[in-house]
């Protein structure tokens, strides 16, 4: 329940203190004492930007201030889905995305805030800053590839030195069914928002949270927590990432206090191998996964994180997408199990058509 004008201040409280669980807010993780994957890069950096106080400011799509924006409607009723579909592979789609600029800002944790948090390098809605807000970014201007994603992503800023260092051209953000029955699969709702990871986590925590994938890799060189210490000095050769949310939403809230809670990671449906949501979150969403690509190599021991560490990379998302467009490209290639491009296609099943037309609209 949101608290009522009376209770505000408490609440206010009650989100200060999660969100400083979560984020680690008030402590400074020394680099020395983690080795994690990989050599470490950097080795003086620590943990910046979210070591400041948490955030004294509600966003403007929280008008009493408790940290709980609530989706209107709210989805009930649902229960997590335990159906087994036909089998098929890939059930999924990329939205690929350009660097638009870089910032110290954090409209999600940091909103109304602007230079309060470490460096940021934002993807997609070209007007993200401090004070974006559900309105700001619906229909705004975009660097992905289908004109109707107005949604901002964004990442730590990476360094190699003093020099800052940007991905080139589109980066692939994929759109994937995180549970089994890809076909119980929705779109977001619009101005849904979360944070996964933190800046604050450690090397081991980095390296057991659900969403990790591959961690830092470039070369042969996988799996690494941390950045490795080199790379091989070639021209095809780029440092990447890649990390996967949570999908499971809980059907309430488009945000909570400590911007995490109201989504959860699929579970096992016991005695199988089969994904599913958890009780408490039952709503499928599509299971975001960012591959990112930095242009660094070589001589890697000064590359670092605005926020520290390898092992501190995180990135948040803010759902800007068009309504229609979004549903037309999970109903066509989530739930119908196809492997598509920007374009809702399938080079592979061409007789299953395109979600969006050339231009990448709906027809």
């Amino acid at each position: 329940m949101r608290s009522s004008p009376r209770k505000r201040l408490p609440a206010l409280l009650l989100g200060t203190a999660l969100l400083a669980s979560v984020l680690g807010v008030g402590t400074i993780a020394s680099a020395a004492s983690d080795s994690g994957g990989g050599t470490p890069a950097a080795a003086s950096a620590v943990h910046t930007g979210h070591t400041m106080a948490v955030s004294t400011q509600a966003s403007a799509d929280d008008p009493d201030g408790d940290g709980y924006i609530p989706a209107v409607p709210q989805v009930t009723g649902v229960t997590p889905s335990t159906a087994t579909p036909p089998v098929r592979y890939f059930h999924e789609f990329q939205a690929n995305c350009s660097v638009t600029h870089t910032a110290p800002d954090d409209p999600i944790v940091f909103p109304g805030q602007p230079g309060k948090s470490h460096d940021h390098t934002f993807m997609g809605n070209t007007s993200t800053n401090a004070y974006s807000t559900t309105a700001s970014l619906d229909g705004g201007a975009t660097t992905c590839k289908a004109p109707a994603d107005a949604s901002a992503y964004w990442m730590p800023s990476l360094y190699n030195g003093d020099q800052k260092i940007l991905p080139v051209g589109p980066q692939t953000i994929y759109y994937k069914a995180g549970v089994t029955d890809y076909t119980s699969v929705r779109p977001f709702p619009k101005g849904l928002r979360f944070v996964v990871g933190s800046p604050m986590q450690s090397a081991d925590e980095f390296r057991h949270l659900k969403g990790f994938v591959e961690g830092w890799e470039c070369g042969d060189s996988y799996f690494n927590v941390d950045i490795p210490a080199s790379c091989p000095d070639r021209a095809d050769v780029q440092l990447n990432i890649r990390f996967q949310a949570p999908s499971c939403w809980d059907g309430k809230y488009l945000d909570t206090p400590d911007h995490q809670s109201h989504m959860a990671y699929p579970v096992v449906k016991p005695g199988t191998n089969d994904n599913m949501c958890p009780a408490d979150h039952p709503v499928a969403l599509p299971m975001i996964e960012f591959k990112m690509a930095f242009p660094v190599n070589g001589d890697m021991s000064r590359v670092r994180l605005a926020s520290g560490r390898g092992y501190s990379f995180h990135y948040d998302f803010f759902n800007g997408w068009e309504d229609r467009t979004l549903k037309a490209m999970v109903d066509h290639c989530i739930v119908g199990g196809l492997q598509c491009d920007a374009r809702g296609y399938d080079q592979t099943h061409p007789e299953a058509g395109a979600a969006l037309n050339a231009d990448y609209r709906l027809p």
